[in-house]
């Protein structure tokens, strides 16, 4: 029998180091801070493709000579790269033929003046109405989720006494895991340019189905350990719970973590960021639902000086006589 309830302190010690070390990368000041995407600052990405081979440091040196030293270049592992640059213009001038073309044009013809032919896959430009216009319904999005969560513990729960703290610890899980995610991120934006794209929040939006996911079933064990014995300690009780339902939480996990890590190793560039924040979503969700969530129903209970089980025993039905 693990005593995964007498060691709460050092859970909520290792979290929120790794919380506070997220938060100091998340601060917008000089370097640090979430690397936005084009998709939330507005901006122009290609997908470019060489037909000889082509170093990362020479590409990014000609984006600089024609005038993006701002660009942000990924190379894609297969003889392609995704450039994302600020909005570009629609129409330019060739300065030594003096003819019109779209600066994504001269862009092409300088690149392919250096290092060969190029072929311009795919482009699109995002303006900055159209980034606020995602940021905010991408926001809207995640808060919605949160508070339906929030009613659908609270109702699901709703036989027991205060259900809505079940909620309230399942929101809060669910919080942890997401700063978890954003300061993971923010080191990887510091350190390796990862940027925070769309499909970085449908990671996100399936991070937070998955971590209530894994919490609920726990509770849910512990809402029928609470009727089989409504008289039990609170620790005991939770404990036990956490016990029965830790094979279950962990062959799922670890299943998953093997498709999305198959998938990272194997799958297209596209699709990085979304499996990335799943592989860290899927290990902090699995963390969160037992070493956080079910501990924070002990820590507010003991904090109210009530007794334990007061608040999770089922309601009496009176029984008429007849």
């Amino acid at each position: 029998m693990i005593n995964f309830v007498g060691r709460r302190k050092w859970y909520f010690l290792i979290s929120g180091i790794i919380i506070l070390i997220g938060i100091v990368f998340l601060i917008p000041v000089g370097p640090f801070g979430l690397a936005w995407g084009i998709e939330f600052t507005s901006g122009s990405m290609m997908t470019l493709s060489f037909e000889q081979e082509v170093e990362q440091a020479e590409l990014q040196e000609e984006m600089a000579t024609v005038g993006h030293s701002e660009a942000i270049i990924q190379g894609t592992g297969e003889g392609t790269f995704i450039v994302r640059t600020g909005k570009l213009a629609e129409e330019v001038k060739d300065p030594e033929t003096g003819e019109m073309m779209t600066e994504e044009e001269s862009i092409r013809r300088a690149l392919e003046e250096r290092f060969g032919p190029v072929e311009i896959l795919s482009s699109y430009d995002i303006s900055p109405s159209m980034a606020r216009g995602i940021a905010s319904k991408a926001a809207l999005a995640v808060a919605v989720a949160a508070v339906g969560i929030l009613l659908y513990v609270t109702w699901a729960f709703r036989r027991l006494m205060r259900s809505l703290r079940f909620g309230v610890c399942a929101i809060v899980a669910l919080v942890h895991d997401v700063l978890i995610v954003l300061g993971i991120y923010a080191f990887l934006g510091f350190f390796f340019l990862m940027e925070i794209d769309v499909m970085f929040i449908a990671g996100v939006l399936t991070v937070i189905g998955y971590s209530v996911n894994d919490t609920i079933v726990v509770f849910d064990r512990i809402r029928e350990n609470v009727a089989k014995s409504p008289g039990g300690a609170l620790e005991t009780t939770i404990n036990n719970s956490i016990m029965e339902t830790l094979g279950r939480s962990l062959s799922t996990s670890l299943t998953t973590l093997f498709v999305l890590l198959a998938l990272f190793l194997f799958g297209g560039v596209t699709i990085h960021n979304f499996v990335l924040v799943l592989l860290v979503g899927v290990i902090t969700g699995t963390y969160s639902s037992i070493c956080i969530a079910s501990q924070l129903l002990i820590v507010w209970e003991n904090k109210k000086f009530r007794r334990l089980f007061s608040w999770v025993r089922p309601r009496r039905v009176p029984v008429r006589g007849g």
